[in-house]
């Protein structure tokens, strides 16, 4: 629940969406500003689009890569908020906490994996047949 609601204000759908749409940028510049990993998935998208340009991308091409990126920076915020959630908690070491940490972190590794098949799998191709020119 969002702090108007706390308050017991009454807002217009507008009105809430728009701070629905503040609340996530918000926590889309804290995953820019703390985590470097978000930084270069951001950075590897620009790439990719560049790469895209470069060798004519079908348009199934495009949303493929564009969709396994993107996933991978979803994963990875919902892991961010993971590990602030657990450090609310604790700051101590716990086995408890260590499993969710891991396993937030291992859901943005398989992603990373993933999405690095597939777009291998696209780009490989487009390489050696420029390569072979």
């Amino acid at each position: 629940m969002d702090l108007i609601k706390q308050r017991g204000e009454k807002v217009g759908p507008i009105k809430d969406v728009c701070h629905k749409f503040k609340y996530s940028f918000q926590g889309l510049a804290y995953c820019f500003k703390n985590e470097t990993s978000f930084t270069f998935e951001a950075i590897a998208i620009v790439g990719l689009v560049i790469l895209g340009i470069i060798f004519k991308l079908s348009i199934i091409e495009w949303v493929i890569c564009i969709v396994s990126l993107l996933l991978i920076m979803e994963i990875e915020l919902l892991n961010t908020g993971i590990e602030a959630t657990v450090d609310m908690f604790t700051k101590e070491y716990n086995p408890f906490a260590k499993i969710a940490k891991d396993c937030g972190s291992a859901a943005t590794c398989l992603a990373t994996f993933s999405a690095l098949i597939v777009n291998l799998t696209i780009f490989i191709p487009k390489f050696i047949a420029y390569f072979a020119k």
